[in-house]
């Protein structure tokens, strides 16, 4: 009870004290794991000038950007398109917002008119924006229940609409503001007027051999320093990797071949249901139903039912094709990825093109038919039935009809014709009525358009054309092929548990693939999208020496192994090296050619160097460059320094060492009006304003990345 009581009387103390270990665990803990205390949440992808874009936001902007470019573009270019569309929206806002610039209601309405102006959708019958039509649109989409996301679809538009028209006028009220005074004119004329005639003496870089110049690693890492901004580098990490591809082995290949061949002829098979419990199963060359057979047989490509000219065929194999005997087959014989077999169903000579008039009568459920169509299939087919039936007996009336009952409109102002059309030009049985019939003939004829009247015009030329059937069997590896890659794999990634990757790869004759990635690459070359081993690369967790095998890659296995890390920020000396040593190089260069100079005539330094004196004239300030050296605008600039008839000291040019002497200064002309220069320098500041705006505004803007952490 009395130590009861003592701690009654120091209960303050005790909170204090519980509170304090309390606080210490949640700071032990906070410090234990650094990302808690100073990252962002995992669910914001950018942080932009202070505001957050969230992972729901960007990934449903990623989702609407992937419907609107298409299933080509990848994951990560859809990505970059979303993000680099946010930045520029979040950095043009918070100038757009200092100016107090918004877009009103009337605006917002002439920006859709302008929009949509051609969008059939709104269009009323003269063809002409309907606002009625609009709103009737909108109100459908509020209402659509069983598509909700529509209307959000279309708020984001009418919201692109008018981001874009801020951005426009704000760049729009910058270019106003971007004129030339008569001054910058006047300097303009001044520097392409002004002309000097120089002699000179240049001593080549090139006449001091790059062997003979030593550069150490520490003058590159201070020439690094010294000009930091060149030297700025993405996070990278390098890696090398063996992929092991699953490709189909020359007995795999034999394999398929000879099951293309067992497919040639008749078999017998067993069926449990026959009578004697076997059925003959019709081989390719005897089957009669030609389409049904290469449809079920033919790995991914199917029966093609048309007329094909040799030049259509593949080269390698036109001559053997095209003079196969109908009914007789050729292969097999490998074309890409195929082996194939190919049968002679038919030979035709066939018009090269043909001219004829159609009435198109369409009915309720096909795709095209518009709003104003309610005739059913049966009520479509009984039309054409009786329009060409009376057709047969009157064809005079075949304008008439046309106008009064096709579907065609396209094709009603030329009274339904199609003039001189070639083969593949119209859809498979408009074509062969067509091209398969003879002029004069008239008859009904269906296709996914409706019911077509068709009357053949004309037909011209003639051609030999054949009409073929292949079976194609797919070139891949066998499961026995398959599980040698994975014993192959299985046996390297156990032997580079205890080797060298390099050392063991050669013994086994596999080859080693260097690869440099960013943190949002996801392509590898050789594998295609490849994000999982370049996220793997970029885990906290994986160490240079890690490596890792990856099993669902498209056409094999691969063995990575991290080789390097390049953080943020300064380049290493190793990968600056490439562009910092021949600069170096020349720096050192220079330094000797100026050192061991003593002359201060142009004839001295040339003889004492070996080099001619040269002459360069008529040079100007706005084009810095000098006959037989090239542009160096140091050299030129300090020519224009010089009073006629006097010499440099030695000056380090791009390409050399220079001493220059002017022999002619010759002024610009004065003109009364430099308004046409001022012109020519507005012109050209109002063609890089927006460009340069707003780069300078991005490369200002506060822009945190974390797509890397958040979107896989």
């Amino acid at each position: 009870m009395a130590i009861l009581n003592k701690i009654r009387q120091k209960t303050v103390v005790l909170i204090l004290v519980i509170a304090l270990a309390l606080f210490a665990f949640i700071l032990s803990s906070l410090f234990d794991n650094k990302d808690a205390l100073f990252s962002k949440s995992p669910d914001v992808v950018a942080t932009i000038n202070g505001e957050d874009i969230s992972r729901e936001e960007f990934s449903n902007l990623v989702k609407y950007q992937q419907s609107q470019m298409g299933p080509n573009a990848s994951t990560s270019q859809v990505m970059n398109s979303v993000f680099e569309a946010k930045v520029r929206e979040a950095v043009m806002k918070g100038q757009i917002s200092k100016l107090g610039m918004t877009v009103e209601a009337d605006q917002m309405s002439d920006l859709i008119k302008t929009t949509y102006a051609t969008d059939p959708t709104f269009l009323n019958e003269e063809g002409v924006f309907d606002e009625s039509k609009l709103k009737l649109f909108i109100d459908n989409l509020k209402n659509a229940t069983n598509n909700p996301g529509a209307y959000q679809n279309w708020v984001a538009r009418e919201q692109s609409l008018a981001t874009n028209a801020l951005q426009t006028n704000y760049f729009n009220m910058v270019k106003a503001g971007t004129t030339a005074t008569l001054a910058e004119g006047q300097l303009e004329h001044v520097l392409e007027g002004e002309k000097v005639d120089i002699k000179y003496v240049q001593v080549p870089y090139t006449s001091i051999a790059d062997s003979t110049i030593k550069v150490s690693t520490s003058e590159i890492k201070s020439y690094i320093n010294k000009h930091e901004k060149l030297y700025q580098a993405e996070a990278s990490r390098t890696f090398q990797y063996v992929f092991f591809k699953e490709v189909a082995s020359l007995e795999d290949e034999q394999e398929i071949q000879n099951a293309l061949k067992a497919a040639l002829n008749d078999k017998e098979v067993y069926d449990e249901n026959a009578v004697n419990k076997k059925r003959v199963e019709v081989g390719f060359l005897n089957t009669k139903d030609v389409e049904s057979y290469v449809n079920s047989n033919s790995d991914d490509l199917k029966f093609v039912d048309k007329y094909s000219v040799k030049s259509e065929l593949p080269v390698a194999f036109a001559d053997s094709l095209f003079n196969l005997p109908v009914g007789k087959v050729y292969g097999p014989y490998k074309e890409g990825v195929y082996y194939k077999l190919t049968k002679m169903i038919a030979k035709k000579n066939l018009p090269d093109s043909v001219k004829s008039r159609h009435i198109l009568i369409p009915y309720v459920g096909l795709n095209n038919a518009g709003p104003d169509v309610t005739e059913t299939k049966e009520q479509a087919k009984a039309k054409a039935d009786s329009l060409v039936k009376v057709l047969k007996s009157n064809t005079s009336k075949f304008s008439e009809f046309v106008t009064a009952y096709s579907g065609d409109k396209g094709s009603v102002e030329n009274e339904g014709r199609y003039d001189w059309y070639a083969y593949n030009k119209m859809v498979p049985e408009f074509r062969d009525f067509t091209f398969e019939g003879k002029k004069g003939d008239l008859g009904v004829v269906e296709t996914a358009f409706g019911f077509h009247i068709i009357e053949i015009e004309g037909q011209k030329g003639s051609v030999e054309t054949v009409k073929l059937a292949t079976v194609a069997r797919k070139v891949e590896p066998s499961t026995a092929t398959e599980d040698k890659v994975f014993e192959n794999a299985s046996n390297f990634e156990l032997a580079i548990a205890k080797g060298n990757f390099a050392e063991v790869a050669k013994t086994s004759n596999y080859e080693v693939r260097p690869m440099t990635a960013k943190e949002l690459d996801e392509n590898i070359p050789g594998l295609g999208n490849q994000r999982q081993i370049v996220r793997w690369a970029f885990e906290d967790d994986s160490d240079i020496g890690d490596y890792k095998r990856f099993d669902n890659v498209p056409g094999g296995i691969v063995i990575a192994q991290l080789t390097g890390k390049q953080a943020e920020g300064l380049m290493s000396v190793e990968d600056a090296s490439v562009t910092a040593l021949p600069l170096v190089r020349k720096e050192k260069k220079a330094k000797l050619i100026m050192d061991r100079a003593t002359a201060t005539s142009l004839e001295d330094f040339a003889a004492a160097e070996k080099q001619s004196i040269k002459s360069a004239s008529a040079i100007n300030m706005k084009n810095p460059t000098i006959a037989g050296a090239g542009r160096e605008a140091l050299v030129v600039g300090t020519a224009f320094g010089l009073k006629e008839g006097a010499t440099s000291k030695l000056v380090e040019g791009e390409k050399g060492v220079y001493m220059v002497q002017v022999t002619k200064k010759t002024p610009a002309v004065e003109l009364e009006n430099y308004l046409p220069f001022a012109n020519q320098v507005s012109t050209k500041k109002f063609s890089e304003v927006q460009n340069r705006l707003y780069s300078a505004l991005k490369e200002s803007a506060e822009i945190e990345d974390f797509r890397a952490k958040t979107v896989q």
